[in-house]
């Protein structure tokens, strides 16, 4: 079956605008600090999206299902503040990055990437360490919020448990887990790690938009 065509929306990069490939609007993010795009299924949808804004679109945030009320209010809202962290990977192995945003407002706190020949499970653990790590720093108890039950998994047990083979094109990504893996080993923290209701809530606020 063909892959749908997609468009990508560039509010904030190098040249905003609607691009036709995830190719073109890779080039206009790249490095870019603070860039803000979002795949679309059509470009009459896209182009309405660029014209909104990228605090107006909201559709992707929606609820991908049908709740009860009384799921909805057993599940209640996301905590704020607090951290939500991501990753992407085109492809898996691919070419993988992560981040991590405030829940409120989508604000990026950090974002890590492009790295080559490695997959989402290891980007969605990273970016838990990295938050961990980060609000340790600044001796901050907020909750970070994950989609991962792999990642979350692989912090409890302080090891990533990846059938990924390392070579030397991903030795960085594997660099970056055994040092995450030891300061899991070495450190204590105090921040809930809480799973992204994404049926009731929509797409974790970290999420790249790239589905």
């Amino acid at each position: 079956m063909a892959k749908k065509k997609k468009f990508y929306v560039v509010w904030q990069g190098l040249t905003p605008g609607v691009y036709a490939s995830w190719a073109e609007c890779q080039r206009q993010i790249k490095n870019f600090q603070g860039a803000r795009y979002k795949s679309f299924p059509s470009k009459e949808i896209a182009e309405k999206a660029y014209r909104a804004g990228p605090d107006a679109e909201v559709s992707r945030n929606a609820p991908k299902e049908d709740l009860s009320k009384a799921e909805l209010e057993r599940i209640g809202k996301p905590i704020m503040p607090s951290l939500s962290v991501d990753a992407a990977c085109s492809g898996n192995p691919g070419i993988m990055e992560y981040q991590g945003v405030n829940t409120y407002d989508k604000t990026v706190w950090f974002r890590k990437g492009p790295y080559p020949d490695a997959t989402v499970n290891i980007g969605e653990f990273l970016a838990l360490v990295h938050g961990l790590a980060l609000l340790k720093q600044q001796n901050s108890d907020l909750p970070i919020y994950s989609d991962s039950r792999t990642a979350m998994s692989w912090v409890r047990r302080k090891k990533a448990n990846t059938k990924l083979a390392r070579t030397s094109k991903n030795k960085e990504v594997f660099d970056l887990v055994e040092r995450a893996e030891y300061w899991l080993r070495n450190n204590t923290w105090k921040n809930p790690i809480l799973k992204w209701e994404t049926k009731a809530w929509g797409e974790i606020p970290a999420d790249f938009g790239r589905k």
